[in-house]
């Protein structure tokens, strides 16, 4: 039986970033999976992207035209995408071709079959962004030991250790660990302490697969937020196991929050910011989640978290 495509008779625009595939059985996945949309009745137009801005540039140019926009591409790619998405009011489609793909987990989607399959069947979730310095990401922003590991994280490191790079590059980043004082503001509840790395997260994932928090979901319209205190190598690694699970709670080493805005200052001085892997500018910095704002292809069993936080809306109802 041949499947009839959600978006058939609509034209979908596929954007494919070249450097994010690794080729072989990858990319015959892709090449499958596009033809598997067209003989379903899809309209598929395929771009392969130069650069984020230029995944920007063409969403926009062709606002007026396009039905749906699949990315292809990692997280860096999709979040340049987000502003644009939103001012079109376009849904859109993640395809995980990226190292860490940490959207694509928050969405439920670990597979391209699985991606493909979700544009066939049409089921779509609403979900939010968070918004820092006039930029939009999905997953994280960072400082401390977070934008270390990203700077660390180079293409080379990526094309040569896989989704393991991230533990290269975490090891790489635990050996030039600085403490510095945090003033934050959640929801206007002040908060003062040191720490070696916070991250503020809109999604459930990041860094190839750690979780932001134990309770986070990417519609739960809220931003959490976590800080590790400063402490030695070997107290880090027994506190590992946790903050990759995201259960802050239970540990004292780990300060967490939760709200709709976050104001972050530093000091003895300012601090390198990053979300979404990218530079974003430098503290202070203030955060704010953006609630419901995008409309994406999720599968028909979408992720736990994800099915949770739309429970809970429609129970506050």
């Amino acid at each position: 039986m041949t499947l009839q495509c959600a978006f058939s008779g609509k034209n979908v625009l596929l954007l494919l970033n070249p450097s994010s595939r690794s080729g072989g059985e990858g990319e015959a996945e892709v090449t499958r999976g596009i033809e598997a949309l067209r003989r379903a009745g899809c309209s598929v137009e395929v771009i392969e992207t130069e650069s984020p801005d230029h995944a920007e540039r063409t969403i926009r140019e062709q606002c007026d035209r396009v039905d749906l926009v699949a990315l292809g591409g990692g997280d860096g790619t999709i979040s340049a995408c987000a502003g644009v998405l939103k001012d079109c009011k376009l849904p859109f489609a993640v395809l995980p071709l990226g190292t860490a793909n940490d959207l694509a987990r928050s969405l439920g989607i670990l597979t391209l079959e699985q991606a493909f399959s979700a544009i066939l069947s049409g089921h779509t979730a609403t979900i939010d962004l968070a918004e820092i310095n006039g930029q939009y990401f999905f997953n994280v922003a960072n400082l401390g030991l977070g934008v270390r590991v990203t700077e660390a994280l180079t293409p080379e490191l990526k094309r040569r250790w896989g989704v393991f790079s991230y533990l290269k590059a975490v090891s790489e980043a635990l050996t030039h660990r600085h403490q510095f004082r945090v003033d934050l503001d959640v929801d206007g509840k002040r908060h003062h302490f040191r720490s070696i790395q916070l991250a503020v997260g809109s999604g459930r994932f990041y860094g190839g697969g750690n979780v932001i928090d134990e309770a986070a979901a990417i519609n739960d319209g809220l931003l959490h937020m976590y800080s590790v205190k400063p402490q030695g190598v070997m107290e880090l690694l027994t506190l590992a196991p946790m903050l990759r699970l995201g259960q802050h709670r239970v540990s004292a080493r780990v300060f967490s929050a939760s709200g709709r805005k976050m104001r972050i200052d530093t000091r003895p001085s300012a601090m390198a910011v990053h979300a979404d892997g990218e530079p974003v500018g430098q503290t202070p910095v203030t955060i704010s989640v953006c609630a419901d704002v995008l409309t994406v292809v999720v599968p028909e069993q979408p992720a736990a978290a994800l099915q949770d936080a739309d429970e809970a809306k429609a129970d506050s109802e």
